[in-house]
């Protein structure tokens, strides 16, 4: 599976080009990224593609100097899950969410 990362995105297109695999995480402020959305194909759930995402996802965020916050559902249960990865989230931005998205 090969992971095509942009800026503020990273996906897997299937051999047709269709997004099977997709994570965003727009700035939302100076040095500060939302982890807004993951998406997985329904046929490739259940074999930790979605956890493999936010692997990629927290290794292109801490490359690029950024923090982050979580919105997705997703990634917030994946933050909370692996702790040792907090290290990005900027906690200060994160209290401020919502409280179900609380890490």
């Amino acid at each position: 599976m090969t992971f095509i990362y942009e800026q503020h995105k990273i996906y897997v297109q299937d051999e047709n080009g269709k997004i099977i695999v997709n994570a965003t995480f727009p700035l939302i402020k100076d040095g500060v990224v939302v982890i807004d959305h993951t998406y997985v194909d329904p046929s490739l759930r259940g074999q930790g593609v979605a956890s493999e995402l936010m692997h990629h996802v927290y290794k292109h965020i801490k490359s690029l100097g950024f923090q982050a916050v979580a919105t997705c559902p997703y990634a917030v249960v994946w933050f909370k899950k692996h702790q040792e990865y907090k290290d990005i989230i900027n906690e200060e931005v994160q209290t401020h969410m919502a409280p179900e998205c609380q890490i």
